[in-house]
């Protein structure tokens, strides 16, 4: 039955009675020092101009970057709705543009295998099932193209059911190589090893690779998972502890023959929660595009550049309201595309103009500020849904033709999103965007509506509409094109320092101020020869002591 805008505007009390986050501290205090006056004014001002400059540059210089990984603790259904015909022997044959398709019935690998080798849903990230060493040991390994490490947990954790056991494998060698790696959420620390792996529903054939073995970590695997690793899927240049580790797909197009490419599709789009065990999620095609998988065109976009996946944004668009920021706001840092990010995640700048859009074009204003920020949840009576009153989104990227640009839109269904039952009378949903201070991350609240293509041979990232981003037979994603470009900028990712330049950067001025900290605390001793007993400076009023302990 429809019912009215203002039978579906939230109470207030709503929010009260449903999920809040309490937000963490933002960093650790600083104790307050009160510094002994020193003998001329001459001396003081020169340490304190010391001291200043010295505080810019160390705090310029302590940086830390992280890969993009967020996964929400969860649960989901999911569903392919792929019909598939008959087994059809499918392989390799590129199409003259570099993509594979598959379409050859000679060759050796059977993209079919490989459709629904992915489970999981955006939740509790999407996995595949791989094993390692010899004999081999069955793990779910989750797919992330935000990350260029193949890591999996080396030791027990509450969170794990199972790991790998290096000393049960004839094949595991240790380098005795620490490596670590801090994300957008939780990080782990390990050492590198070489192993052989194969894929049971994935290219014929073991690989031998570099494997990060976790023995320590800390808010990487959560509560509710189903994976026991991580499949780092990007460039060389994010490896850890640094670029001459060679990434997991390097690895099987090196020794197995493949192209240079792979294709993903995300199943869990707007789909509610159910307490069904983990149904197939998805599918991780290597070495090519299922045709089976998508529908109509496949759209590209240039890979600006070979670390992430990164794209170049050209504008926004909320409902058919363009956010007319200049397209450089949306490139800050970086644009990049994730598998392993939950959400759609924004530059703080156009967010709020995101939050503000939606907000003038939904027909429900009185929302709390915590629904939109992530700390809250809007619920409905049980069966009411709010999709209908919520706009599209729309992001424009630039295409290969760099003169002009294409569209790809997603419905509230898949940003609005469902989550698990909170008390049996009410449905209750999610805002999918949040704000992000390190670049634009297109994650699986976009992908999961779209067939994607990571063209890593031709340089280009492909979108299509997935056959299973669809909803009680309407399709829950909208991609359209060419439109001219003549409207942005001719670079709009211009101005993004990449992390290898920043820590060249960070290096340096850790050098220059370890000068600074040397010339000063000689500044600080000196007067030291020159002062009375009753001048002493103790350890307890030493402003030496203060600043560094």
């Amino acid at each position: 039955m429809r019912m009215s805008a203002a039978h579906h505007r939230l109470p207030t009390d709503n929010y009260n009675n449903i999920c809040s986050v309490a937000p963490k501290a933002s960093g650790k205090s600083k104790p307050k020092t009160k510094p002994n006056p020193v003998t001329t004014m001459t001396y003081s001002t020169t340490v304190w101009t010391w001291t200043f400059v010295f505080s810019i540059c160390f705090g310029l210089s302590k940086c830390h970057f992280s890969v993009p990984l967020k996964i929400f603790p969860g649960k989901y259904n999911v569903s392919t709705g792929v019909n598939l015909t008959a087994l059809r022997l499918l392989a390799l044959k590129s199409d003259g543009n570099g993509l594979s398709l598959a379409s050859d019935p000679t060759g050796t690998v059977n993209f079919l295998d490989m459709v629904n080798n992915l489970q999981g849903d955006s939740g509790r990230g999407y996995y595949i099932e791989m094993s390692v060493g010899t004999p081999g040991q069955k793990l779910n390994i989750l797919v992330d193209t935000g990350s260029s490490n193949f890591a999996v947990a080396a030791a027990p954790h509450p969170f794990i059911t199972h790991y790998f056991n290096t000393e049960l494998s004839s094949t595991y060698m240790s380098t005795g190589q620490p490596v670590a790696v801090r994300y957008t959420q939780g990080n782990w620390e390990g050492e590198l090893g070489v192993d052989r792996i194969s894929i049971p529903k994935g290219p014929n054939g073991t690989i031998t690779m570099n494997i990060a073995a976790i023995t320590s970590s800390d808010g990487f695997f959560l509560p509710g998972i189903n994976w026991q690793g991580i499949l780092g899927l990007a460039y060389p240049m994010l490896a850890r502890p640094d670029s001459s580790v060679e990434p997991f797909f390097n690895s099987v197009v090196k020794q197995l023959g493949i192209p240079d490419i792979f294709s993903l599709q995300m199943c869990g789009a707007g789909l509610s929660a159910s307490a069904a065990a983990d149904p197939p999620g998805g599918s991780l095609i290597m070495g090519g595009a299922e045709p089976t998988l998508y529908r109509g065109s496949v759209w590209y976009t240039p890979i600006v550049e070979e670390w992430y996946y990164q794209v170049e944004v050209l504008k926004l668009e909320v409902g058919d309201q363009n956010l007319n920021l200049d397209c450089r706001e949306y490139n800050m840092d970086k644009a990049i595309v994730d598998s392993g990010t939950t959400l759609l995640r924004l530059p703080v700048n156009v967010f709020n103009a995101v939050v503000e859009a939606i907000t003038r074009s939904s027909l429900i204003q009185d929302f709390s500020s915590g629904f939109w920020d992530g700390t809250k949840l809007a619920c409905w009576t049980k069966g009411e849904t709010p999709w209908k009153f919520f706009p599209k989104l729309s992001i424009y990227l630039r295409a290969t033709n760099t003169s002009q640009s294409f569209r790809i839109t997603i419905l509230p269904q898949l940003y609005i999103q469902p989550i698990t039952d909170v008390d049996g009378t009410l449905d209750c949903f999610r805002f999918g965007v949040s704000s992000s201070a390190n670049g634009l991350v297109i994650g699986a609240t976009v992908m999961e509506g779209f067939y994607v293509v990571f063209d890593r041979a031709q340089k280009r990232l492909g979108f299509a509409l997935s056959s299973c981003a669809v909803a009680g037979g309407a399709a829950l994603s909208e991609i359209a094109g060419p439109f001219s470009a003549a409207d942005v900028a001719a670079d709009c990712s211009t101005g993004s320092l990449k992390e290898p330049l920043l820590w060249v950067i960070s290096y340096a001025l850790m050098g220059v101020c370890g000068l600074v900290l040397i010339i000063l605390l000689v500044l600080l001793l000196l007067p030291c020869r020159h002062r009375d007993r009753s001048g002493e400076i103790t350890d307890e009023s030493s402003l030496v002591r203060h600043r560094i302990k």
